[in-house]
């Protein structure tokens, strides 16, 4: 679930400038952003186990399945509620989480590898470094460095208890090179191996929901296309 950055391959700090949510293009908030900051939460968690142990309870369901719309930022209280929804969901609730928690954290929204286009995840600074936040990773503890280098922040938001900052961030001037990748390596391949024989026995598990999710897609599609006829 956090994993420490490589600022060579990812911006953490940013620039601050204008609100980027109410552009025409790009990400959109379905409300005003001070209104995912401005109302009391019902779950405390003390520590980020508490934060990884509730976010473990929750599922990710897409907002067109959940609300019928194709975007769907809910605010942190609501999602407590229903503990379901995507990225922007997750994401958002863990940063209220982490500032309560008297972390200097941000909202940030990008790309990945991983997840495609669209998506949030949290990071949060410490003792100099910056930390990132996978919240739909939360069955796992501490990430490897290297699985973070595919994430591509965009914009960012913070919250100090008065004022929404927002930050946009800029794309590596130029790939990491082999030497900056290769310490990292073992401890990424040592990590995943382990984590995959660990979990064998979640594997036909999680290929069943796949297909069975694929199966609902193209059922949807075949009954979309005979209403058309």
């Amino acid at each position: 679930m956090i994993a420490e950055v490589i600022p060579e391959a990812y911006d953490p700090i940013g620039r601050n400038g204008s609100r980027p949510f109410e552009r025409r293009r790009g990400f959109h908030s379905t409300f005003p952003f001070g209104r995912y900051v401005s109302q009391p939460l019902s779950v405390k968690c003390n520590t980020i186990a508490d934060v990884r142990r509730f976010l473990a309870d929750c599922k990710y369901v897409s907002d067109k399945e959940q609300f019928g719309k194709d975007d769907y930022w809910q605010p942190p209280e609501e999602f407590e509620k229903r503990k379901k929804g995507d990225c922007e969901d997750f994401a958002l609730w863990t940063w209220r989480q982490l500032l309560s928690l008297g972390y200097e954290a941000r909202f940030v929204v990008g790309s990945c590898g991983k997840y495609g286009s669209g998506h949030a995840w949290v990071e949060y600074f410490q003792d100099g470094k910056c930390y990132l936040v996978e919240s739909l990773a939360s069955r796992v503890g501490t990430l490897p460095r290297l699985s973070t280098v595919g994430y591509l922040p965009q914009f960012s938001v913070s919250w100090d208890g008065k004022i929404v900052k927002y930050f946009s961030h800029a794309k590596p001037d130029r790939p990491l090179g082999v030497r900056a990748v290769a310490p990292l390596v073992p401890d990424y391949i040592v990590f995943w191996t382990w984590f995959w024989v660990a979990n064998s026995y979640r594997l036909p598990k999680l290929l069943w929901k796949v297909l069975r999710r694929n199966l609902f897609r193209r059922e949807l599609w075949l009954q979309r296309k005979t209403r058309q006829r």
